[in-house]
């Protein structure tokens, strides 16, 4: 009885390894723009590098695990990961942190994702799989639930770098444990890799990604602070629809690569099932929410409240400890209610935990109100991941599950990547507007004064403690004292103004993410007689749960 568990044990720990690091860095913030000499927004760059890098690549990774075989690729992909964490743990320079994590830790997780969905479904079946998945997405909260505790105390009594350290040792004793995973089949006609999908999918991916990144500073239409412009406007709509252009084409490529009779990349007609189409969209949204919420939120609790790395990540522990125990009791739930019914309640919860969060936000630290919304959300986003990996995986034959894995972590990656980007855009944006709405109108404020913030909003604004601005004011003599403090105390309005903002994008994705759970599977395990009908492109399918 015991042996059969001994595959998750890997496959948990690879999966608990795959999200430690991102939760330490959103605790780490602070202290990483301190260690490097650089902006909150270059942090928020490579954290969304991160993301986006797995996102761009994680296609190619499951396809990859088709052509070698996915036990052999997990191997790699660990190996590249702790080559990654290796050069993280040592990085002189941000240049060098967004190499190691950002890019090589990205394509490592590109390389192992994919083949351990795949892995943990191709070990299991029937209960048993709804149970792995329920501890793999107990295992990812658990990450989320000892990365702000493990990587808040280390940065602030020891230094960030260890738990990148820590993670080799981790991943050489996941591969001397590697024989606990059952062979696969070997694939008897492996294809072979579209290379131009890889770059259409990736660069398309890639510069809607930047553009939403960028947007704060570029400008959305009037133009900010961009680089360049087009036809005198700001580039963000334009690069945004160049990365629509070549998505497009990369879908147009597949359709006739496949008609061709070759392999594509990913076969567009999985897009066709609706219970995977659903599942993948509803992973999208919580993971654009989860991202951009644990971005904004350690802001909040360092920049305005002052907090410490290791003080954040008690104050994140109640939603850590919630989606720990609501992922894990995905399999209970599911004797009660349908994975529609539990994914759509997650969704309330989530929307009442955003809600309550806005209120709980403001420039004195309410500790028994956000605790309380901490908890709740992860109570909403435990019953989530309790759920949409299973549905997933059980809505595809066995020999598309690497490709339903690459599609399944390419939603989660793209929503993490999308969610730093967007809901940080979104805080700088409403930051900047707050702040020079409220000097104009203030009257302790002169119009030189006010006329001088402006033209640096327009140049680009930071998310900065209220401090390092009084000291920037305090060494500039063409500002009188009573009008800086007033600049300063404006500044920190604006502050709870932009994250309450960003707070508010959140609730908005949370509620229209409900309108596309229709097609998740509305009966509980073990109550169907039947396969339920192909999809809508005659492709056939497995029921979901097994």
């Amino acid at each position: 009885m015991a042996n059969r568990w001994k595959p998750l044990v890997v496959l948990g720990t690879a999966q608990f390894l795959m999200v430690l690091d991102a939760s330490v860095m959103n605790v780490s913030i602070s202290q990483l723009v301190e260690d490097f000499d650089t902006e909150v927004t270059a942090i928020q760059a490579v954290i969304t590098l991160y993301t986006l890098v797995m996102a761009a690549f994680m296609l190619t990774g499951g396809k990859i695990g088709d052509m070698f075989g996915r036990r052999r690729v997990f191997v790699i992909g660990l190996v590249v990961y702790a080559v990654g964490s290796g050069l993280t743990a040592v990085a002189p320079t941000v240049g060098v942190l967004a190499l190691g994590w950002s890019i090589i830790e990205g394509l490592g997780a590109a390389l192992v994702l994919p083949a351990l969905a795949a892995l943990v479904a191709g070990s299991y079946a029937g209960r048993d799989r709804a149970v792995a998945y329920g501890v793999i997405g107990g295992l990812a909260g658990a990450g989320i639930a000892v990365g702000p505790l493990l990587g808040g105390w280390v940065t602030t009594y020891l230094t960030w770098r260890l738990v990148f350290a820590g993670e080799v040792v981790l991943v050489v004793t996941i591969l001397l444990l590697m024989r606990w995973i059952p062979a696969q089949p070997r694939p008897t006609d492996p294809p072979r890799l579209d290379l131009l999908g890889v770059v259409l999918s990736a660069s398309g991916l890639a510069l809607m990604v930047l553009a939403v990144l960028q947007s704060g500073t570029w400008g959305w239409v009037q133009p900010r602070n961009p680089p360049f412009t087009v036809l005198g406007f700001a580039p963000t709509l334009f690069v945004v629809a160049l990365g629509a252009a070549l998505t497009y084409a990369f879908c147009v490529h597949e359709r006739r690569r496949e008609g061709r009779g070759r392999t594509p990349l990913v076969s567009l007609d999985l897009f066709g099932n609706r219970t995977l189409r659903s599942g993948l969209i509803t992973l999208f949204n919580q993971n654009t929410v989860l991202l951009g919420l644990f971005f904004v939120i350690p802001l909040y609790l360092q920049v305005v409240q002052g907090l410490n790395a290791f003080e954040t990540g008690l104050r994140l522990l109640p939603v850590s400890v919630t989606m720990l125990g609501a992922s894990m009791s995905g399999t209970l739930l599911l004797r009660y209610a349908s994975p529609r019914t539990i994914a759509r309640a997650g969704l309330l919860v989530l929307l009442a935990a955003t809600l309550w969060l806005i209120t709980a936000i403001g420039p004195d630290l309410d500790g028994a109100s956000f605790a309380g919304a901490m908890a709740l959300l992860g109570v909403g986003m435990g019953m989530l991941a309790s759920q949409l990996g299973n549905t997933v995986q059980s809505s595809v034959l066995a020999e598309e599950r690497s490709e339903a894995g690459g599609l399944q972590y390419t939603a989660q990656n793209l929503g993490s990547s999308l969610g730093t980007a967007l809901i940080g855009a979104i805080l700088i944006g409403a930051l900047a507007t707050s702040v020079t709405s409220q000097i104009e109108s203030d009257p302790r404020v002169s119009g030189a004064v006010a006329q001088q913030t402006a033209v640096q909003v327009e140049a680009g604004l930071s998310f900065v403690p209220a401090d390092q601005v009084a000291s920037a004011l305090a060494a500039r003599p063409d500002v009188p004292p009573e009008e800086a403090a007033a600049v300063v105390e404006n500044y920190q309005d604006a502050q709870i103004d932009g994250l309450k903002a960003a707070v508010l994008a959140c609730s908005c994705i949370t509620a229209g993410a409900v309108l596309f759970t229709g097609h998740l599977p509305g009966t509980r395990p073990g109550t169907r007689t039947g396969t339920r009908p192909g999809n809508a492109n005659g492709r056939r399918s497995v029921p979901p749960n097994g």
